[in-house]
């Protein structure tokens, strides 16, 4: 008497026959995607597009935000030099996200620049990264309401400055 085989594995066996006997110059191409890839001879020398993780460059007037809340908005220019802001006084519309570019000129001396309610010892709205110069970086601060603010340095509160919200 005789064995029979499975139907699987027979199917198997003419499935690989089938696969293996194709014709001399046959070749299988997938159907086309719904998007497709650009040729090589249309990308040469075309730069290649960002790609989706990496952030899109900020336009030339524009500094690229590095901080970790609102952004968009005015940009306010902060300098230390010296130990000391470059700046004074500084102005931003009320109820409306900013950004600080803040410029660190102290060679290896760490700064940053918080925002403090009415004084320089007042309470706390703001804080940013503090960072060894000479670098620079661009806080995003959030909406504040209008009123009287103080800009200081955490690491050397001698540094200080007035921020006016109106």
């Amino acid at each position: 008497m005789r064995t029979l085989r499975p139907l699987a594995a027979f199917a198997a066996v003419i499935l690989v026959t089938a696969c293996t006997s194709a014709k001399p110059g046959w070749t299988y191409a997938p159907a086309p995607s719904a998007t497709p890839l650009p040729s090589v001879e249309a990308s040469a020398g075309a730069s290649p597009a960002p790609s989706a993780s990496a952030p899109a460059s900020a336009p030339a007037s524009e500094p690229a935000a590095s901080g970790a809340t609102g952004g968009g908005g005015p940009v306010l220019e902060i300098e230390a030099e010296g130990i000391a802001f470059k700046e004074s006084a500084l102005a931003t519309p009320a109820d409306q996200p900013f950004q600080i570019d803040f410029k660190n000129n102290d060679q290896g001396t760490p700064h940053n620049v918080a925002i403090h309610e009415g004084s320089p010892t007042g309470a706390e709205k703001f804080k940013g990264e503090i960072f060894p110069g000479v670098a620079e970086k661009t806080y995003d601060v959030p909406a504040l309401p209008a009123g009287a603010y103080a800009f200081v340095c955490s690491v050397h509160p001698n540094m200080t400055g007035t921020l006016t919200v109106q």
